[in-house]
């Protein structure tokens, strides 16, 4: 699940700080950056939008006025340089209000309140979708199969990441691979299992997931080829 968003700031410093930010964020899709509230309006009219990362402080039209024009309103994740507006953006019924300058860990949990609030509202729309439950720290845990990003082997352990953390399962590559979708998971190296689903680019040596780069074997290439084309 990605949740569609953009970056409205009239600083351009600012706003290609965001939107790498949101680029670089799983659960989130980027539908367009702007510098002002005409453009981003004309966007809205035309793009189902989830989140908007609003400046207040913008010429013409300030961020509250934006919002007042608007019928239906998005989830507002505000960012500016000012704390003065604070109470005066919850009444706007804000998911968050983050200060300048943003940092990454402030970024993630403001966007984790957004999602948090998306599936409250919404439902879950992995509720009944593919899972496994594995055993780790004791626990028994369902994890929905289309957020494992990829599978790594860790000693006598695999170390199974997520779109939201890991866990480390005591297992063997072979019996955990067993778990998995056949469609959905290739071993793309002794050591490794991947989600084909979440494989943006490739070559002859690494599988790229994110900033991740996941060994590829000489002659796993072509599994995780076919793999693809099929998926």
């Amino acid at each position: 699940m990605k949740l569609n968003c953009v970056v409205v700031d009239d600083s351009n410093i600012q706003r290609m700080l965001i939107t790498k930010l949101v680029n670089n964020h799983p659960s989130l899709k980027l539908i367009g950056d702007f510098s002002n509230a005409i453009e981003t309006k004309n966007c809205l009219s035309i793009n189902d939008v989830d989140i908007i990362f609003l400046d207040i402080e913008m010429p013409v039209i300030n961020g509250f006025a934006f919002l007042d024009a608007l019928k239906v309103k998005p989830q507002i994740i505000f960012i500016t340089v000012k704390p003065d507006y604070a109470v005066r953006a919850f009444d706007y019924d804000a998911t968050d209000y983050i200060q300048k300058p943003i940092t990454s860990e402030r970024f993630d949990a403001a966007v984790k309140r957004a999602l948090d609030f998306y599936l409250l509202k919404n439902g879950s729309p992995q509720e009944d979708g593919e899972h496994i439950f594995i055993k780790s720290n004791l626990k028994k845990l369902k994890i929905f199969t289309s957020k494992i990003k990829w599978v790594e082997a860790y000693g006598d352990y695999v170390k199974v990441i997520t779109e939201d953390d890991s866990n480390l399962v005591l297992s063997t590559m072979k019996s955990f691979e067993n778990e998995l979708p056949k469609n959905k998971f290739v071993r793309v190296h002794k050591s490794f299992i991947v989600n084909i689903d979440k494989v943006e680019r490739y070559n002859s040596k690494f599988a790229e997931i994110g900033k991740s780069k996941i060994p590829l074997s000489r002659n796993k290439k072509e599994d995780l080829v076919r793999a693809l084309a099929v998926g």
